[in-house]
């Protein structure tokens, strides 16, 4: 008898060779008795739609996507969730049939928010509800979390950005969903601390960490790094120094990871074993 086919998936990304989503969801599909066929794929925003296309018409079940193809990815789908709507960026596709599915038929989510909230309701030390929160960056990372994190009822989030003015957009793309501020992290000096500090920009993979000052947390406050691996290591040296308790992004990464799984097959995985094994570095 013949075995059973493997469900055919892959992560879109520029770069991409890197990715630990083929070792992630390998963890996942063993833990639930199914063969999947991940691969990382390269794409530009150019070649991005024939190759995901490719996929589908493949037997492809649905694809992650990543940098900087994931307003791509939100653009390409016929339907999508309203957090991929509100952040016009989708980090997850899923192909409606096997064989020939079409654009149309696709679904776009994005499971980056809900991935950060669930680790963040696990990370020591770290409350949400009636919690002062700041999210540093306004870039897609973080158009990306804030629906979500606003849904755990904050007592606010204040948004900063070297540009105010994208800050700003964020702030009236989410208006209606909960209390919001923006400004420039110089503006931090001047307002009550905050229990969490999120930083969503890109610093670290320039070997820079996000000036924060130890002022601008509340005495338990926590500083949470969407980075991970290498790109965290800048800013984790620096809370490190200051005094902040630190987490980096790596189980928000796992955590999304189970998401977009259950998404494409139905199966919830566990991502805290996954992460116990990345985490101890003998994935």
């Amino acid at each position: 008898m013949a075995s059973e086919s493997p469900v055919k998936l892959a992560v879109f990304g520029n770069p991409v060779a890197q990715s630990l989503s083929p070792r992630i969801h390998g963890f996942f599909a063993d833990q639930c008795g199914l063969k999947i066929d991940y691969r990382a794929i390269e794409a530009t925003p150019e070649t991005f739609p024939r190759r995901v296309n490719e996929l589908a018409e493949g037997g492809g079940r649905g694809c992650n996507i990543t940098v900087p193809l994931k307003h791509d990815a939100w653009k390409l789908a016929g339907r999508c969730s309203e957090s991929a709507s509100r952040a016009q960026a989708a980090n997850t596709l899923v192909f409606s049939g096997a064989g020939g599915s079409l654009p149309d038929d696709w679904y776009a989510d994005s499971t980056d928010g809900e991935g950060l909230v669930n680790d963040l309701l696990v990370t020591p030390g770290c409350r949400l509800r009636g919690a002062r929160i700041c999210l540093v960056g306004a870039g897609g990372a973080a158009a990306s979390v804030l629906g979500a994190l606003l849904n755990t009822r904050p007592e606010i989030i204040y948004i900063t950005n070297r540009t105010v003015k994208r800050a700003k957009e964020l702030v009236q793309s989410h208006v209606g969903l909960g209390a919001l501020d923006f400004g420039t992290l110089s503006d931090l000096d001047s307002v009550p601390p905050f229990d969490l500090i999120i930083n969503a920009t890109s610093a670290g993979h320039g070997g820079e960490a996000v000036r924060l000052s130890r002022s601008w947390f509340a005495e338990q406050g926590v500083c949470y790094d969407m980075n991970y691996a290498s790109a965290a290591e800048p800013l984790r040296a620096s809370c490190r120094k200051k005094g902040i308790p630190y987490s980096d992004g790596l189980g928000m990464l796992v955590r999304q990871a189970a998401l977009s799984f259950r998404l494409w097959t139905g199966q919830t995985p566990d991502p805290s074993a996954v992460l116990e094994v990345l985490r101890q570095g003998s994935a």
